[in-house]
């Protein structure tokens, strides 16, 4: 129902919206510019998303079939298990769930994204095996969802390179500041769910796995600060790139081991990858067609031009306010928050204080909307539950950090 409502309210404020550009502004093509972005973002939706989709899933499905029949993903199970049965006690101990959430993630924080998504269905689908109403999204993948809309990313690269396009005079400066700003959105993601599922997390696994994952970012911050920026780029590129091939390899290995007919295992997996891709095509329409109508109305504009109103009475610190578009996009669209980034960064300059602080909002948090659609979809959930408010929870915490961390660090 929540999505059922979010995607009439695009169109209901995207009309209100275009008749205010109408009779207020005189804009005649608003209502032309709305038709042609439901074509666009129709065929955006199955040319540029479903169908190149279709080939990634078909592989890291048939990798993934590997590596379950190998039992290396039951492995890692073991290996998180410990913490994961404190943030999701609905799934089986040993469960092979656990090594597909951990792929996922681990994926997402290297900025792996053409890995991530497919093992992320993979791990959505083996939730809802396991999901006793398959209409109605489980506790097990709400939480899923929240830490996956969060957005933790380890070394933005992509945001380094194209502050360095811009010609920002030290690109890598926001690396620490932005590390911080998405942690702060992936704890409050696992915060906010814990209490709303009721899960116990004072116990001496859950601590002791946040204190450890905490170090260990610090210790990363503490290294990769240390470098100069094209080193930061190498370290990023090779560590990113070993670990998934040899993840890859270690499958098949391990098949080997097993004495298994490791081409036909990825045969088998690698079957499912089309039938999940045609699944989620009418998802993917209806959801970014609404996104898309929402921008070409121009409420996005209005939307800042309001908040900018109201926010100047209270104070005078309102330069945050040129660089919201960004945040506001990013849960609607991940290319059309990098092209509100770059715009910003344009605008006001790579190293204003718009500019950074754009580059923090695109790193923060993820695309929610797309993610739900995406992952929901996949598997026929209709009653998402409070999925949709825990990730833009998460997304907002991560934009209210990063508000305060580019002051503290920019302004």
């Amino acid at each position: 129902m929540v999505l059922n409502y979010i995607w009439i309210a695009f169109f209901v404020i995207a009309f209100v919206a275009a008749l205010v550009q109408l009779i207020c502004f005189q804009d005649y093509d608003v209502f032309a510019r709305i038709v042609d972005s439901t074509f666009e973002m129709g065929e955006f939706s199955v040319m540029k998303i479903a169908l190149p989709l279709v080939g990634v899933m078909t592989l890291w499905l048939g990798i993934m079939n590997i590596g379950e029949k190998a039992g290396a993903v039951r492995v890692l199970s073991k290996i998180i298990g410990p913490f994961f049965s404190k943030l999701f006690p609905e799934i089986p101990k040993d469960h092979p769930a656990h090594g597909q959430l951990l792929m996922n993630f681990a994926a997402n924080m290297l900025g792996l994204d053409n890995a991530a998504t497919p093992l992320g269905l993979k791990a959505m689908n083996s939730l809802q095996e396991l999901n006793p109403n398959k209409e109605t999204a489980s506790n097990a993948q709400i939480m899923f969802l929240a830490l996956n809309t969060s957005g933790l990313t380890l070394i933005p690269v992509a945001i380094m390179a194209q502050r360095s396009i811009m010609g920002a005079a030290n690109p890598t400066d926001i690396f620490i500041p932005l590390l911080i700003a998405t942690y702060v959105s992936t704890l409050f993601a696992i915060l906010y769910v814990g209490i709303r599922q009721r899960l116990n997390m004072l116990n001496v696994t859950f601590l002791s796995w946040i204190i450890g994952i905490t170090a260990a970012i610090g210790l990363l911050v503490w290294y990769v600060a240390g470098l100069e920026q094209e080193a930061m780029k190498t370290f990023s590129t090779i560590a990113s790139n070993v670990l998934l091939f040899s993840i890859i390899v270690g499958f098949i290995v391990g098949g080997l081991i097993k004495k298994r007919n490791v081409f036909n295992d990825f045969i088998d997996g690698a079957k499912e990858g089309f039938t999940t891709c045609i699944k989620i095509i009418p998802y993917m329409v209806a959801m970014l067609v609404g996104i898309g109508v929402f921008r070409a109305s121009g409420a996005m504009d209005l939307l800042i031009d309001g908040l900018k109103a109201c926010i100047g009475i209270f104070t005078d610190k309102t330069e945050f306010i040129d660089a919201l578009p960004t945040a506001f996009m990013k849960p609607l669209s991940g290319s059309g928050a990098k092209a509100m980034m770059v715009e910003a960064m344009k605008t006001y300059g790579a190293d204003s204080f718009v500019g950074r602080l754009t580059c923090l909002f695109q790193g923060a948090a993820d695309t929610t909307f797309y993610i739900v659609a995406l992952y929901f979809g996949s598997v026929g959930i209709k009653n998402t539950r409070y999925a949709i408010g825990a990730g833009l929870l998460a997304d907002l915490a991560g934009v209210i950090a990063a508000i305060f961390i580019a002051y503290a660090f920019f302004a």
